[in-house]
């Protein structure tokens, strides 16, 4: 592997990408799989054998370019999401980090800056450096909250010509006040600043908390992003979308790769669009378990965040990399964020649940693990 690096130095990289590695979580053939915060849920067979017909259905068509609108695709994503979205204010592409890529190159690149406040997405900096976008760190307080007016006053400071806001926030769960999203938007009038809501986890956040969607109304410069590969299970499909202005629609077209979503991606997406209610069960399923996963960190002693997530974020670890280790060797992966004293899990099924709660208690029974 160094010699590949050593390799690699030798081209003529841009200087931006210099020492940079690859994102990626560790992939490890274990039975139990928390740490990339997929639904660990099969699809309900009624939407397999949708996926299975439609999939089939393109296949005839295949030797043609797919729609490049996506017309249909579009109108389920605006009828899903509601607030009275139309088709116009719809965009995908495949996965949202490519929607958040296509967003850079329209209103990032050379010269131009955009803030994130980590910790947050680590996607957001590679992003950046890929389309030559400078990315300016933010903070947030030792809690990892971000308040509206700390975060408006980081940003009249910055003046970004991009501001992404990760809501519930990855790594730690915990979902933005709407008012953050006002304050932000409000200071960044000044840099004319793009502001993004990345919702990826949206479907998954306590009853009552409120989505950046019912602010999109005359806030031209705004964007909410979501996913169909966590609430859907959809994660090998690929399909990320957003909703905006109509224009902000229109200035990605004009980045965008022709006939970038394929005939078999927007047969799949519209496919599972027709099953909402049953892919939207098991979301349910999975809060429980991560509210389990909470109130047992808890019992142990350990700090969890709370989550509006499919994931919970906790801390109060002395060794978070033995307890890593031997959650490992026992069949269970999670996830290390970075972040001193902490780790992250996915909320899977009741019985992956079960496995790591009783692994990790284990753990933290045979040493000194925690604070």
């Amino acid at each position: 592997m160094n010699e590949r690096l050593n390799r690699l130095a030798n081209l003529p990289l841009r200087a931006n990408l210099q020492g940079l590695e690859p994102y990626g979580a560790p992939q490890i053939d274990v039975p139990i799989q928390l740490n990339v915060n997929e639904n660990t849920h099969p699809l309900p067979a009624e939407v397999h054998r949708a996926i299975v017909e439609e999939v089939s259905a393109a296949a005839v068509g295949l030797n043609r370019y797919p729609d490049r609108e996506f017309t249909e695709l579009r109108e389920r994503l605006a009828t899903y999401l509601g607030h009275g979205l139309e088709a116009d204010n719809i965009w995908a592409a495949n996965g949202s980090n490519e929607v958040l890529q296509q967003i850079l190159q329209a209103f990032g690149g050379p010269g131009r800056s955009v803030m994130g406040f980590p910790p947050t997405y680590s996607m957001y900096p590679l992003l950046a450096s890929g389309t030559d976008t400078t990315y300016v760190a933010g903070v947030r307080s030792e809690d990892y909250g971000l308040s509206a007016p700390d975060a408006a006053a980081q940003v009249r400071e910055a003046a970004p010509n991009i501001v992404m806001l990760c809501s519930p926030n990855n790594p730690t769960g915990t979902a933005l006040g709407l008012d953050v999203v006002e304050a932000v938007y409000e200071a960044g009038e000044a840099s004319n600043a793009i502001v993004i809501v990345d919702e990826a986890y949206a479907e998954f956040a306590h009853t009552g908390t409120p989505s950046a969607l019912s602010l999109l109304p005359g806030r031209e410069r705004l964007i909410v992003s979501r996913t169909m590969s966590k609430a859907f299970a959809l994660a090998g499909a690929r399909l990320g979308y957003l909703a905006a202005a109509p224009e902000v629609t229109d200035a990605i077209r004009l980045v965008r790769l022709p006939y970038h979503l394929s005939a078999i991606t927007q047969a799949t997406a519209n496919a599972a669009l027709k099953h909402v209610d049953a892919l939207l069960a098991n979301v349910e399923a999975i809060k429980v378990q991560r509210d389990r996963i909470v109130n047992e960190l808890t019992r142990m002693g350990l700090q969890p965040a709370s989550s509006d997530s499919n994931f919970v974020f906790f801390g109060g670890l002395e060794e978070p990399k033995a307890i890593w280790d031997g959650l490992l060797e026992a069949g269970v992966i999670i996830r290390d964020v970075g972040i001193p004293g902490h780790l992250r899990v996915t909320a899977g099924t009741e019985a992956e649940t079960t496995a790591f709660l009783v692994r990790l208690e284990e753990l933290l029974h045979q040493g000194p693990h925690t604070l």
